[in-house]
């Protein structure tokens, strides 16, 4: 908010990112030793459609914050409301329960249960979908807004940033994801979720603005469904040290939003619009593939 420059603001950034990197994990974990196994996959499915509420207010209001004010207001907002309910939730969760606390860094033990879990053939085809996802997830959304601002649509800041309001789709679908996958099978929901970004993802290739909206309405859904049940599978799946998993999981996933996401940017400038759909659905049908090896247990 306060930064001076360019090059100030993108250390901000960076540092930021940094720290924030750690609440999902740490959270992840959290629920994962101290929800009953039973209710594991709906209390992730909550949570994830708890981080897209807040990514769709995020989005959504300071696109219109920026619109009728300045993205300094817009981010000091932000951060006011962060910090509210960073009090709040320090207040309101409950003790652990489940948590040995250890002494000291320990360098030795956190290399040793990385290695473990990334020996971990089912962990690992866990981490390849959730750097997939966002691979997908991310780059369609990055170069949407390029698409959409120009012509022949030439919509506005606040017009864009509503596109966002499609998260909704993705609180749904993600807090649903769960209870479908103890009646379907997770793996069969998880490849749904996938072949979902497929259809919408093609679909944003129509001429019809309404078109692309229900395309990326098909994206997000998708997205949110497998992204909660991956989440879930985690945790499952890690029968010890359950924060190393969760943050390898999320190592992964912002690996994919970054990585891809910013080449992404190639595929916009030497093929546009087609060249980003044709990159997202072959990723989405490597997802799929690996769908299809992970555990046929049902999701609790």
């Amino acid at each position: 908010m306060f930064t001076p420059n360019w090059h100030s603001l993108l250390m901000a950034r960076a540092l930021e990112g940094l720290l924030l990197g750690g609440v999902p994990a740490v959270t992840m974990a959290w629920i994962a030793e101290e929800i009953a196994p039973e209710h594991l996959g709906k209390t992730m499915g909550l949570y994830i459609a708890g981080t897209a509420f807040g990514g769709m207010m995020g989005r959504v209001g300071m696109g219109i914050l920026v619109e009728y004010f300045s993205w300094r207001t817009a981010l000091g907002l932000l951060g006011a409301i962060c910090f509210v309910c960073s009090i709040a939730f320090l207040k309101l969760l409950p003790a652990s329960r489940n948590f040995l606390q250890k002494k000291g860094l320990n360098l030795d033990f956190h290399m040793q249960m990385w290695r473990a879990h990334l020996s971990n053939t089912k962990l690992l085809r866990l981490f390849a979908i959730g750097f997939l996802l966002t691979s997908v997830f991310v780059t369609l959304f990055n170069y949407a807004t390029f698409r959409l601002s120009g012509a022949p649509y030439s919509l506005s800041q606040t017009q864009i940033s509503l596109i966002f309001l499609s998260y909704s789709f993705g609180m749904v679908s993600s807090s649903l994801a769960g209870s479908l996958a103890d009646r379907f099978g997770k793996k069969t929901m998880m490849m749904g979720g996938f072949a979902l970004m497929i259809v919408g993802s093609l679909m944003t290739l129509l001429s019809s603005l309404f078109g692309i909206i229900i395309g990326i309405a098909f994206i997000t859904t998708g997205f949110f469904i497998t992204h909660s049940l991956t989440s879930s599978s985690v945790g499952a799946e890690s029968k010890q040290a359950k924060a190393h998993a969760s943050s390898l999981y999320l190592l992964f996933y912002y690996m994919g939003s970054s990585i891809v996401g910013s080449a992404g940017g190639w595929f916009w400038l030497h093929g546009g619009w087609s060249a980003i759909v044709g990159l997202t659905v072959v990723l989405s049908l490597i997802g799929i593939f690996l769908a299809v090896y992970t555990s046929h247990a049902k999701a609790h």
